[in-house]
């Protein structure tokens, strides 16, 4: 549905992005991850023909960004980081206009706003200005009108940018509620989003991919150590010489606060072995509470730090390589 080839864009020195390639199947939500800066959101505007590349190429349901943009942008449902909105005007009249712009008429248009209205949850405000709406009721109204005309695609620039902790939640809800139906690509510096979002990330940094899988296959193949995290009511001295003792444990160290009866742990174990089995019997042998276990796992956190250190330190290695 989208395939970006050695896509690049410069501004007279200064490069926005540099030969970044990836693919997004139909029906599927991609998540953008990146720190600012790094290049998501030129992307999102080369992918949505608000501006050519320097070099390569997009395509957007076969039809090329910069060579076919009318195509392009009548598959495409865009909502960029400010959701472009006329606050003194109200809901459904927004929508309307909104409506007329895209080419609808009638019927039609009366359908496609209605449809775009209770796929996002306004119809309750469509009477209501613009501008006296909370913050996630106005991006709300931003998908709206992104919607609007039942786009096979759908671009979103840091969809939850500003939003409380509750209004981020529902925005997220209405974004999975795509999958399948749409295909969507979602820009994020936020990386917990991108696990409960989307079905495959592009982590971009300083404007290259630096990996491109499921937010799983990311944590499984970066994951560099067996780890173990281990709640149990013991004493510390007695509880750690025990727990180093057996075959197969390579560090045990305090991993939490530790309370009257609650002994928090890091295990680390031989990275070839599951060793939750074992050290839970033991615990539960040497008459220990055991009250939680379970296995320690990187995070997209973890990972992406991780990739943007390999990449610093192997720049620095080069020669005449900057770190900046």
């Amino acid at each position: 549905m989208i395939e970006v080839e050695n896509l690049g864009k410069r501004y007279d020195n200064v490069t926005a992005i540099d030969g970044i390639s990836f693919k997004v199947e139909k029906g599927e939500i991609l998540g953008l991850l990146g720190p600012n800066g790094a290049g998501k959101t030129t992307t999102m505007r080369i992918l949505t023909c608000f501006m050519p590349p320097s070099s390569g190429k997009a395509t957007v349901a076969g039809y090329d960004c910069f060579e076919q943009p009318l195509e392009v942008k009548r598959r495409i449902g865009y909502l960029p980081e400010a959701a472009p909105l006329y606050k003194e005007m109200k809901v459904r009249e927004f929508l309307d206009f909104t409506a007329s712009v895209k080419g609808l008429k009638g019927a039609k248009k009366s359908g496609a706003i209605a449809e775009a209205m209770d796929e996002t949850a306004i119809a309750d405000v469509q009477n209501r200005l613009i501008g006296k709406l909370s913050k996630g009721y106005r991006q709300r109204v931003g998908l709206a009108q992104a919607l609007i005309g039942n786009p096979e695609v759908m671009v979103l620039d840091e969809p939850t940018a500003g939003l409380d902790p509750k209004q981020i939640v529902e925005i997220r809800q209405l974004i999975k509620g795509m999958a399948g139906r749409r295909t969507v690509i979602l820009s994020t510096h936020i990386l917990p989003e991108v696990s409960i979002v989307c079905d495959r990330v592009v982590i971009i940094h300083r404007g290259k991919v630096a990996a491109v899988d499921t937010p799983q296959n990311l944590i499984a193949r970066r994951q560099k150590k067996n780890a173990i995290h281990l709640t149990i009511d013991a004493p510390l001295e007695e509880a750690t010489a025990f727990l180093s003792s057996i075959a197969g444990v390579k560090n045990v160290a305090v991993d939490g606060y530790v309370r009257p009866g609650e002994l928090p742990l890091a295990v680390e174990t031989d990275p070839l072995r599951d060793m939750r089995r074992e050290i839970a019997a033991a615990v539960v042998q040497k008459g220990w509470g055991l009250i939680e276990m379970k296995q320690i796992l990187m995070s997209l956190e973890d990972i992406f730090v991780d990739l943007v250190t390999e990449e610093r330190t192997g720049a620095a290695q080069k020669p005449g390589g900057t770190d900046v």
